[in-house]
Formats: structure tokens, C-alpha cells, sequence
């Protein structure tokens, strides 16, 4: 076999498997962010439970996170229904757009639970629909 053929067997390798690899990255038009304060015992807290491994969750594929500092006067950003003032607020963004929100961190059961039902709102195919996305306050 020549040098020719084996990059040509490698490229060609290469092509086939390129749209796998990148598909997820775009069909992934969500996104979940997390606004977050210094000194927050409830942030601390998520990322000590959920922070590490929602990554490696299938939520953690479909809306990834990303996180974002609250400013004292609250913050805004496009894409926001409204300003956010408390940490951790999390939203989920469908297409820059919010979705929904929960507002606070009352242990991951409720943080897993609230969050499928976002997920089920904006059409997840991997997300049972449960209910529907609205404002919610847990703490």
C-alpha cells in the first residue's frame, strides 16, 4: 500500500466520520445558564452536587452550561424575559430565547426534576414531555 492511498483511506475515514463528530455540537441550540454569585451557599452547593457530573447527564448534551456572575444591581442579557437578581438562577435559552427558569437550588431531585420539564417544553426528543416550562421559584 502506498503512502497515497493510505492518506487517501484516511481522509476519506476522516470525511465519513466528521459530520458525528460535530453533530451534537450542532443540534445543541440550548443552552442552560447559570447565574451564579461569589460567597453563595446555594451555588456552592449545585456545584458540589450537580456540577461536577451534568456535564456527562444527557441534560448536560442537550442544554450545556454555562455560567454567568450576577451583578448587585441584577443582570441582563439579550434573550432575557427579565432581569435576574438571585443566585443561582438558572435558565434554560432555546435559540437565544428563554424558556424558563428556576430561581434558587433546593438539592438536585428538585433541580433534576424542574429542569426535564424545560427540557420537555422546548421539544427534547431524549425528554419525556411532563409538563410544561414556566417561572419557578424554589427558594
Amino acid at each position: 500500500m502506498s503512502i497515497r492511498s493510505l492518506l487517501q483511506g484516511v481522509y476519506a475515514a476522516a470525511c465519513l466520520a466528521l459530520p458525528a463528530i460535530l453533530w451534537p455540537a450542532a443540534a445543541s441550540a440550548a443552552e442552560l445558564v447559570m447565574f451564579t454569585r461569589d460567597g453563595c451557599p446555594w451555588c456552592a452547593r449545585f456545584e458540589r452536587e450537580v456540577g461536577p457530573i451534568y456535564p456527562k447527564t444527557t441534560e448536560g448534551r442537550l442544554a450545556p452550561l454555562r455560567r454567568v456572575e450576577v451583578s448587585a444591581g441584577g443582570t441582563t442579557m439579550p434573550g432575557l424575559r427579565e432581569p435576574v437578581f438571585a443566585a443561582p438562577t438558572f435558565v434554560l435559552l432555546d435559540e437565544g430565547r428563554e424558556v424558563g427558569r428556576i430561581t434558587g437550588y433546593q438539592g438536585d431531585d428538585a433541580f433534576w426534576g424542574l429542569l426535564g420539564k424545560m427540557l420537555a417544553a422546548i421539544g427534547s426528543p431524549k425528554v419525556q414531555k411532563s409538563g410544561t416550562a414556566a417561572m419557578v421559584t424554589t427558594q
